[in-house]
């Protein structure tokens, strides 16, 4: 379709000055859209892909510090992330406690493990809020471009006062012009912002689900049993030769 001879180029001719400067601000509001969108997509293919390839790594490895110790890196991958925030809180406990940790060790590794998630699905959503304001922005500011072109259409004819055809189409086309931006906007960020949710929603939940699996991984193997006090207690007194003995061989004389 040549755009030159057709009813876009016609109406960006006859465009007044508002007419023109609500369509380059939906424009730029485009191009930002378009940035956001393509970044998204990149950032989650990324993510996506490296959190795969982590998961691998984690499943053929021996133990849930193996990736830890080997010092292995696994850059975009948000899993990863929230791994090695679990494994560090984890390792501090350990260098304070001992080889096994108390209930409120836990804690903490699961505190870490909750902001580790957060922030992660935080990056994930960011920009998100470009694309929404797209869609529910751009039409209303199309929208105002056209009821303010419109509006002087109407004003000039009345000033003219000449109402015919040839007189109100130029000006009716320019101001429709705004709107068909507006919508230019809206439309590809919407079919981009609901595909981008349910992706990001996806990875959202596989971090869920590697967290519960890691917290669950760290209470089984480090995590203290609610009798271990008592157990180094009688230990310690198995130690000292205890208080029965003594009195068992008095009675025996």
């Amino acid at each position: 379709m040549d755009m030159s001879s057709g009813g876009v180029a016609f109406a960006l001719k006859q465009a007044t000055l508002e007419g023109k400067i609500t369509i380059t601000v939906l424009m730029l509001f485009s191009l930002v859209s378009w940035t956001v969108i393509i970044n998204k997509f990149r950032q989650l293919a990324k993510a996506k892909k490296w959190n795969r390839r982590f998961l691998k790594a984690y499943s053929d490895g021996s133990g849930p510090l193996m990736i830890y110790e080997s010092g292995k890196q696994f850059a975009g991958s948000p899993m990863h992330d929230v791994y090695t925030a679990a494994i560090d809180e984890l390792k501090t406990q350990l260098d304070r406690w001992g080889e096994k940790i108390p209930q409120h060790g836990l804690s903490a590794v699961r505190i870490s493990l909750e902001r580790a998630l957060g922030e992660a699905a935080v990056s994930l959503e960011a920009g998100m809020i470009v694309l929404a304001t797209a869609i529910s922005g751009g039409p209303f500011i199309g929208l105002l471009g056209t009821v303010w072109g419109v509006m002087d259409t109407f004003s000039g004819i009345g000033r003219a006062q000449q109402a015919t055809l040839a007189t109100m189409a130029p000006g009716v086309a320019s101001a429709l012009i705004a709107t068909v931006a507006g919508l230019m906007v809206a439309i590809p960020s919407l079919f981009c912002y609901n595909f981008l949710v349910t992706k990001t929603k996806a990875i959202t939940m596989e971090l869920d689900n590697f967290g519960a699996h890691i917290e669950t991984v760290i209470a089984t193997e480090y995590l203290r049993p609610k009798d271990w006090d008592s157990l180094d207690e009688q230990a310690l007194s198995f130690g000292r030769g205890g208080g029965d003995e003594p009195e068992m061989s008095a009675e025996a004389h």
